[in-house]
């Protein structure tokens, strides 16, 4: 498995306990608002991998395929070697359809069985790392609120990898239930989220305040039994060294 990219690290220290109410911050902020795009334009913000995601921005194809829509859009950011796409001639390219036809795939997922029932963090950890990324996984329930934003400050400061987030919609003050979608820049003067909400038909990309998305996070998944939480993904070619920590 590891050859894979299935791998777990540990995390600067912090003690995960709830955040008060007086750390709870307003709703959602979309992104092409003026507010949203001040926010994404301010000399801190940390957006290194916003460009390249939003060159690739997918709408999921159907109602459970977020999960499928968000490694659409991280492989083709990341630039990893993809399939021919079919009706594209000889051009080569990940897609919401070829992304299944990678045989070491079948191992985690199903096209038909995702279409019905998504994705759990694990079974999208498993599909990326299937198709040529190293992967590093952190369930909610084992992540501090600090130890989050480290991981935002850190994987939205470079464009070498992207990061992925499983959540629960309720925590944000939206309907629905499990979603998963890419997440694009961080403030760190209003510690405020940017995630490319897939479901474009329904939600625009919004800014989220990080105690929020922590919420979200730590939500359990009742298909897996665990906490939903946030992948990092790296083209397995272009991999750094496995984090020290």
């Amino acid at each position: 498995m590891a050859a894979l990219g299935l791998s777990l690290i540990a995390l600067p220290l912090g003690i995960a306990q709830p955040v008060g109410a007086a750390e709870t911050q307003p709703t959602p902020i979309p992104m092409a608002s003026s507010a949203g795009m001040a926010l994404l334009l301010k000399p801190r913000t940390r957006r290194a991998d916003y460009g390249a995601l939003v060159q690739w921005y997918e709408t999921q194809a159907n109602l459970a395929y977020c999960g499928v829509a968000s490694s659409v859009m991280v492989l083709n950011s990341l630039a990893v070697a993809a399939p021919k796409a079919e009706g594209y001639r000889t051009n080569r390219f990940w897609t919401q359809t070829n992304l299944f036809t990678v045989p070491a795939s079948k191992s985690f997922v199903e096209a038909t069985r995702v279409a019905r029932e998504g994705m759990t963090l694990e079974q999208l950890h498993g599909l990326l790392a299937s198709v040529g990324t190293r992967v590093q996984r952190y369930h909610g329930e084992n992540l501090s609120l600090e130890q989050l934003r480290w991981l935002l400050r850190r994987g939205l400061a470079e464009g070498s990898d992207r990061l992925v987030a499983n959540y629960d919609r309720r925590a944000l003050g939206q309907t629905g239930g499990g979603h998963i979608s890419p997440l694009a820049a961080y403030d760190p003067d209003q510690d405020r989220v940017l995630i490319l909400d897939v479901a474009r038909y329904r939600y625009p990309a919004v800014w989220v305040a990080t105690p929020d998305l922590w919420r979200a996070i730590r939500s359990v998944d009742t298909s897996s039994g665990r906490s939903r939480g946030v992948l990092t993904v790296e083209d397995l070619a272009e991999a750094k060294p496995a984090n020290p920590f």
